[in-house]
């Protein structure tokens, strides 16, 4: 809206937006199941029918989706912005990752992802549907957010307000690549306007990647602590957090991505407003205004 674009809005429609801002009353939403849209050979048809001049998909998770919308929107070829993620990469064997890369995703999540990017930017060289393709790392605001554990266990915020013990695995040094929601944001924005992005992936993220020490370092430190770590190995780390919080941080560790921003400082003119920290900082006052992590009244 402030770039004096006409708006429409497609989602569930049952939750409020993050932040309230006076542009949402320009925006026009409409409520729509894309799942269920998808299923019945629907939602490409709804789109295309609203005559945009460029689409924002945010929530494609598989190439068949992906298809479908390709296929509706063939005919009036509008630009199609579309969210991937920085986990089109597996273990790196360069660092920082760049965009050529070769792809070695793995899970379901990625490879679908990296199957979804591969098709657009077919689609691009073929003479269809322009795209661009944005990888965003771990989205960071006012919600729960990655933790310095490389998962959403809560309980790692308050023991790092409070000294209490936190264990790590593999000795603290797995990756984690932050990016706040308005720095995605920024990238989406650029990207409507930056015809020689056109056929290309980026990746959005913070300035730099923090290893899981470094992060908790840096969360300790706002409440005048030094974190107290104590590394351990996996099967220890499961007994202490549990199998869930350990298996999603073993997602995270495993890939440990940190990523180069220098496609897209190049070509958008990206600049993160946010550090991997900023955007923790957020996600933790957020919690703690809205109950979900009590940190005995330390304040940071």
């Amino acid at each position: 809206m402030r770039a004096r674009h006409e708006v429409v809005a497609l989602s569930r429609g049952v939750r409020a937006p993050y932040l309230s801002a006076p542009e949402w009353g320009s925006v026009e939403r409409v409520a729509c199941d894309r799942e269920a849209e998808d299923a019945t050979g629907v939602f490409g048809r709804r789109i295309a029918a609203l005559g945009a001049d460029a689409v924002v998909d945010m929530v494609c998770f598989t190439p068949e989706s992906a298809q479908q919308l390709v296929d509706a929107l063939r005919p009036a070829r509008p630009l199609l912005v579309h969210c991937g993620t920085i986990w089109v990469h597996g273990p790196a064997a360069r660092v920082p990752v760049t965009e050529d890369e070769p792809r070695t995703a793995y899970g379901v999540y990625g490879t679908a992802k990296a199957a979804i990017e591969s098709l657009l930017h077919r689609e691009t060289i073929a003479g269809g549907v322009p795209s661009v393709v944005l990888h965003p790392g771990h989205i960071s605001g006012p919600w729960p957010a990655i933790t310095p554990a490389g998962n959403l266990d809560v309980d790692v915020w308050r023991r790092l307000a409070l000294g209490e013990p936190l264990p790590l695995p593999d000795l603290g040094l797995g990756v984690l690549h932050h990016v706040h929601a308005d720095d995605v944001a920024q990238a989406f924005e650029r990207a409507l306007t930056r015809p020689a992005a056109i056929g290309s992936s980026f990746h959005v993220v913070s300035e730099q990647a923090m290893t899981l020490r470094g992060l908790a370092t840096g969360v300790a430190g706002w409440f005048g602590r030094e974190p107290l770590l104590e590394f351990v190995d996996w099967s220890e780390f499961e007994r202490r957090v549990g199998a869930e919080h350990a298996a999603v941080s073993r997602e995270h560790v495993g890939r440990s991505i940190a990523a180069s921003i220098d496609r897209a400082a190049d070509l958008l003119g990206y600049r993160p407003r946010y550090s991997s920290l900023d955007a923790l900082g957020e996600s933790l006052r957020w919690l703690v205004q809205n109950g979900h992590v009590d940190l005995d009244g330390q304040q940071f």
